[in-house]
């Protein structure tokens, strides 16, 4: 699978915590994302809010492709997103189709 632009975010310590928004890169079943180091596997929809787990730790990952709207996380937050570096222009362009944003680092 190619390198995909997602939304990750942390459910360690509740229903929402720190997330952002780069690129993840898949293993060759697809079963495992890698992102910043870190290995996650699918739930398989036993999760609470949740649907991926950090191979790791087992901290539990909310990780989904990235909304044109910019709702990208699972409960409406007022707290804005990171966009990676390596990311943002395309995250603007591509993604949320407003290229005038491209200088802004967080959604």
């Amino acid at each position: 699978m190619r390198p995909r632009i997602m939304y990750i975010e942390s459910k360690a310590d509740g229903l929402t915590g720190p997330a952002r928004i780069g690129r993840v890169t898949f293993s060759k079943t697809g079963r495992t994302i890698y992102y910043a180091g870190k290995a996650f596997r699918s739930l398989n929809g036993n999760g609470f809010k949740a649907n991926f787990f950090d191979v790791a730790t087992g901290e539990h990952y909310w990780i989904s492709g990235p909304r044109r709207d910019g709702a990208d996380a699972l409960y409406a937050t007022n707290i804005r997103t990171p966009i990676d570096e390596d990311v943002r222009d395309e995250y603007w362009t591509d993604i949320r189709k407003r290229p005038a944003n491209k200088k802004l680092k967080n959604t």
